[in-house]
This record gives structure tokens, C-alpha cells and sequence, in this order.
């Protein structure tokens, strides 16, 4: 992060003389636009730390899932009034929502309404960092007087950046706690070579 904040001091510097932002501004706006993107970047992570340590079975579900027979599909005539159809739709996925959560035994059902709780509430803040970041992403471009196209190209390769954070960091803790195990044999195997 320091040899960012320096290429941007440096950028500055060079441009001082010219019409346009100075060197506190630049610097605001980058620090509002990463910030915003950490904030995006952070609640996604946090969100699939939590969820993944919710002790919430899914085959548990699917269970009782089985014995519940799935809602009917609304009839596609219903699109020719929109609200009409989502409502039916809606309504339907309700009532087969009912019989499965009847048929869950309770521990299983507030594992399950717990998980549903913290997934709400991270898409919640996940999405509201979303909207930040896209609002501070606008003006670093506005402010700078960049064109519109560069705006998506860093708001999509922000956002792309954040899930892929997300996932390489997962991929890194499985790999991590892989070589630890085989660490922990090796190590057990030169403790008692009779094995």
C-alpha cells in the first residue's frame, strides 16, 4: 500500500502545475475509491468466513425436503400481468416453505435460521459497500475528467478483483490447512519410525 500512496505522490507531483485536481485531492479521491472497494472486498470475505462455520447440514434439509412436494409452477400466461405472477409465484414458494421448515426438527431449524440471518445481513452490508464503492468509483473518474467508458472498466474490474479476493483467499486456507496435515504426518512418521 505505501509504494501505491508514493506512485500516486509522484503522479501528483508531476501534474501539480497543470489545471485540474492537486495533490490532496487526487489523494482523496484514490483513498475513498479503495475504500469503498474494501468495503465490498471485506464483508464478502467476512460472509463466507461466518457462513462456512454455521453448523448447518444441508442433507439435513434436503431430508426433509424430499417428503414435501415442490410448489406447481405458475402458468407462463400470468406475465401478461407481471405483479400478478411474482405474487403466485411468491405465494406458492411460501406455502411449500412452510411444509419443509413444519418437517425440520428444531436444532436443524435454527441452524437454518441463523445461516439465513448472517447471509441477509452480510448481503446487506455487501450490498450497501457495492453501492459506496460505485459512487466513489464515479468520482475519482468525474473528478479527473476521465471518460465514462473507464468508470465500468473500473467499477466491473473492482468488483471482479473483491470475488476473486474472496475465492483465492478460500483456495489459500484449504491449501494451508492440506500442508499442514501432511506436515503434522511427516512429523508423526519421523516421531515413530515404526510406523
Amino acid at each position: 500500500m505505501p509504494l501505491l500512496i508514493q506512485a500516486l505522490a509522484a503522479y501528483a507531483e508531476e501534474h501539480a502545475e497543470e489545471p485540474g485536481l492537486g495533490l490532496m485531492e487526487q489523494l482523496i479521491l484514490w483513498a475513498g475509491f479503495l475504500g469503498a472497494w474494501l468495503l465490498v472486498a471485506g464483508p464478502l470475505h467476512q460472509a463466507r468466513v461466518e457462513l462456512a462455520e454455521e453448523e448447518f447440514e444441508r442433507e439435513r434439509f434436503e431430508d426433509a425436503m424430499k417428503g414435501v412436494e415442490p410448489p406447481r409452477r405458475v402458468s407462463p400466461l400470468w406475465w401478461l400481468v407481471p405483479p400478478l405472477r411474482l405474487y403466485l409465484s411468491h405465494r406458492r414458494h411460501q406455502v411449500w416453505e412452510r411444509e419443509v421448515w413444519i418437517r425440520l426438527p428444531d436444532e436443524d431449524f435454527e441452524a437454518l435460521s441463523s445461516f439465513m440471518s448472517k447471509a441477509r445481513g452480510w448481503l446487506l452490508v455487501g450490498a450497501g459497500g457495492s453501492l459506496i464503492a460505485t459512487k466513489e468509483t464515479w468520482e475519482l473518474v468525474e473528478g479527473n475528467e476521465w471518460s465514462t467508458w473507464l468508470f465500468w472498466v473500473l467499477a466491473v474490474g473492482m468488483a471482479i478483483g473483491c470475488v476473486a479476493y474472496t475465492v483465492l483467499q478460500a483456495a489459500r486456507e484449504v491449501g494451508v490447512a492440506k500442508k499442514r496435515t501432511e506436515l503434522r504426518a511427516e512429523a508423526a512418521a519421523k516421531a515413530d519410525p515404526a510406523q
